[in-house]
């Protein structure tokens, strides 16, 4: 398997199976953690959560990846975080995170994402990650350009429930050693 189960300090990041319904049915169906994500309404039934498993589930090689974070002290599920659109020929994917209202604001995601992006470098071989965050989405904004995500543009490109998605496209060059 390419893409491995990993592990920080504080958290395992478990690679999504079928055994992860009804949390991706109890996290994309908080209407916190899908504040900002455009692609999708929350979830209003156990289905949703399944056609998300499906699509990171496929057989490998595929083009997106999604982590569960576990917290090492109790077993909790407290969010998701992957790559999206990897293109491999051209060293590009983008990344996606979100993470349950109770656990915001004590580095847990910094801490993720720290380990998915030297794994998309070392394990992915690719140049560059693009995360594209919602304007309003200012704490997501903040924790990107913490990881040395720099803001690359705005798009206004992707039209959800009739209303304009603009959004931030930040990026991280891979081919430059970060430090962190």
């Amino acid at each position: 398997m390419f893409f491995k189960e990993l592990e920080t300090d504080r958290l395992f990041l478990k690679n999504i199976t079928a055994d992860d319904r009804e949390f991706i049915l109890k996290q994309f169906s908080d209407r916190e953690v899908t504040r900002y994500l455009f692609d999708t309404g929350p979830l209003s039934d156990i289905s949703g959560a399944d056609e998300i498993i499906e699509l990171f589930i496929q057989p490998e090689p595929r083009a997106q990846h999604r982590w569960i974070l576990v917290k090492k002290n109790n077993g909790a599920k407290i969010g998701t975080c992957g790559f999206h659109r990897w293109d491999r020929s051209n060293g590009r994917c983008e990344l996606g995170y979100d993470l349950y209202p109770d656990h915001r604001g004590k580095g847990y995601m910094l801490e993720a994402l720290k380990a998915i992006c030297a794994f998309a470098r070392s394990n992915m071989k690719v140049k560059s990650i693009d995360a594209r965050i919602y304007i309003d989405n200012e704490k997501s904004v903040k924790l990107a350009e913490k990881l040395g995500f720099t803001f690359n543009g705005l798009m206004i490109d992707e039209i959800f429930h009739g209303k304009a998605y603009p959004h931030k496209i930040l990026t991280l060059d891979c081919t430059i050693r970060q430090q962190h």
